[in-house]
């Protein structure tokens, strides 16, 4: 504790001393936050614009692309700002909410992506109760329920991690991450946040994950009990794009998380976190238009109309 400083801010990962590839930076991040912000409204503006998509699998698709969009605007443009403006600076102020906001949507996405898993076991498994299960008033409480539930999250995770005071203030990534903030902590991890984290992967990430992995093992097993083969092909589109999106969601932080933060400057540490963050954000969209005919046709109409 000797060592303790008191931090008013925080200098983030710095792709390049050579002011080209700061600049290439920039572009490249500008480019995928415009597209990833593109796509994901293209999908709300048209499910909202279209009536006959005004039902409650269709209100998870919009609210899966605003917290896409949330993702990479809690992120991203500060990065474009640093790289444009050629520094590393970020506040302890804006760290802390970066934090907060990211892991917000971070973990609405992933409560989402369960609510959406149990929509498809509803559907295909109880079709007859499905309008009585998933109804409006059902699914507006699990939404409800999905973005308080990912507030406190967020809000938990981001006092854990702030609570005990920072030796350093080089942050070895392009945002506040929270891996790369506990290694600054004066006491080499932050139990506190450590103990949350443990908590949080127990409880609320493994849960999540077998309820996902028991909702698709009984589909399957549904699915493979419909006699005819175009049946089942027809049954089994209708999950393939959240069981695409899913699995995308859970590799990707898999590959960013499964490893101990370096403490040092890793550019490899940079694409796996870019890949967790903006892969998912960028292919949702697509996904979700390419498997699905209603948005297709939404999505014309929409283009027609501007």
């Amino acid at each position: 504790m000797d060592n303790q400083t008191i931090v008013s801010y925080f200098l983030l990962l710095e792709f390049s001393k050579d002011r080209h590839l700061q600049l290439l930076h920039f572009i490249l991040f500008f480019i995928l936050y415009l597209a990833i912000t593109t796509a994901n409204l293209i999908i709300i503006s048209a499910i909202a614009f279209d009536h006959r998509l005004h039902s409650p699998m269709y209100l998870f698709l919009v609210n899966l692309a605003v917290q896409d969009v949330g993702i990479v605007s809690a992120i991203v443009p500060k990065s474009m700002i640093n790289s444009l403006m050629n520094t590393r600076y970020i506040s302890y102020f804006d760290c802390f909410a970066q934090v907060l906001i990211f892991n917000y949507f971070e973990a609405s996405d992933f409560f989402l992506l369960t609510v959406m898993a149990y929509d498809r076991y509803v559907a295909i498994c109880q079709p007859l109760h499905y309008e009585l299960v998933m109804n409006w008033k059902a699914s507006i409480k699990m939404m409800i329920l999905v973005w308080v539930t990912s507030f406190l999250y967020g809000m938990w995770h981001t006092i854990g991690t702030f609570y005990i005071p920072f030796c350093s203030n080089v942050v070895n990534q392009f945002f506040c991450e929270i891996p790369h903030l506990l290694k600054l902590s004066c006491f080499g991890f932050n139990l506190v946040e450590v103990g949350f984290l443990v908590v949080s992967i127990i409880t609320l990430g493994l849960g999540c994950f077998i309820f996902i992995i028991v909702s698709y093992t009984m589909i399957f097993k549904a699915v493979l009990k419909i006699p005819s083969v175009k049946g089942r092909q027809k049954t089994f589109s209708t999950c393939l794009p959240h069981l695409t999106v899913f699995s995308m969601f859970w590799v990707t932080v898999c590959l960013a998380y499964l490893k101990p933060p370096s403490t040092t400057q890793s550019y490899l540490d940079f694409i796996q976190t870019a890949l967790y963050c903006l892969l998912p954000p960028l292919f949702n969209p697509i996904i979700y238009s390419i498997r699905n005919k209603n948005i297709k046709s939404a999505v014309s109409k929409l283009w027609t109309f501007l």
